[in-house]
């Protein structure tokens, strides 16, 4: 099976990732900006998320398994592969399985450690949809905001809702493969994962993803890392402070 993606522009190859709960549409508007810089944009979907495939089994060995079949499809090679969180651990453990296709690798907001289960909140609030009495997004909107209180957060849960019908409202995402296998998404990524070529890791100032202490695990598995700090942004840096991040991108592939 093969994941959905969207691609934008001409050139060569650069993939973008996202993060749980996520799709590659969250990521459009940078994606235009980074193909006038003469690449073709892939935004992909990872399996059980956006318009990819559903399947029962969900870790990061098959996700990396997944874009390796999809550069394979496609023939692509010399890849600029950025990551965000989930997206993130899957493209450090892609570039270190594969390190001959990829030039240049980009970690938005994660390191390769583990990470506790903070989503239970959230799930909670997508598994309260009922999309039988549900007839709109602000109705989805009102009972999510019972389980999750920041509006921005909402707002990126709702992109997944989608007209199965006229009628009828769904989810693109498996909720409850998501669901099952949650811990998965904040587990370590082997300790021998190594990767030589240029990297830049991201993080932004308000985010506690990437700490100092994590500095030292990143430089020894990815030795040729530089980390950068994005201002007056967390977790979601990329879309709090797109143009810092569009610049610090820029900066290291051209």
């Amino acid at each position: 099976m093969l994941l959905h993606s969207n691609r934008i522009g001409e050139g060569p190859p650069f993939i973008i990732l996202h993060g749980f709960l996520g799709m590659g549409d969250n990521w459009k508007t940078l994606a235009k900006q980074f193909s006038t810089l003469g690449f073709q944009v892939h935004l992909v979907d990872q399996r059980n998320h956006g318009r990819s495939f559903h399947d029962s089994e969900f870790n990061y060995e098959v996700l990396a398994q997944d874009l390796k079949a999809y550069c394979s499809h496609h023939n692509l090679e010399n890849i600029v592969l950025l990551g965000h969180s989930m997206g993130g651990k899957t493209a450090m453990l892609f570039a270190a399985l594969y390190p001959e296709l990829v030039s240049k690798l980009i970690v938005a907001d994660i390191a390769p450690r583990f990470y506790p289960v903070h989503h239970d909140a959230i799930l909670e609030g997508l598994s309260s949809l009922d999309f039988r009495t549900l007839t709109s997004r602000k109705e989805a909107e009102v009972q999510l905001s019972k389980y999750v209180q920041d509006v921005g957060t909402r707002q990126f849960l709702l992109k997944n809702i989608y007209r199965v019908s006229s009628e009828i409202l769904g989810l693109r995402i498996n909720l409850e493969t998501l669901k099952t296998h949650v811990s998965e998404v904040g587990e370590a990524l082997p300790s021998a994962l190594n990767f030589q070529k240029d990297s830049l890791f991201l993080r932004g100032d308000k985010s506690e993803y990437i700490s100092v202490q994590d500095e030292t695990l990143i430089k020894h598995q990815f030795p040729a890392a530089v980390i950068k700090t994005i201002s007056n942004a967390g977790h979601w840096l990329h879309a709090e402070n797109p143009a810092e991040f569009f610049h610090n991108v820029r900066t290291f592939i051209t």
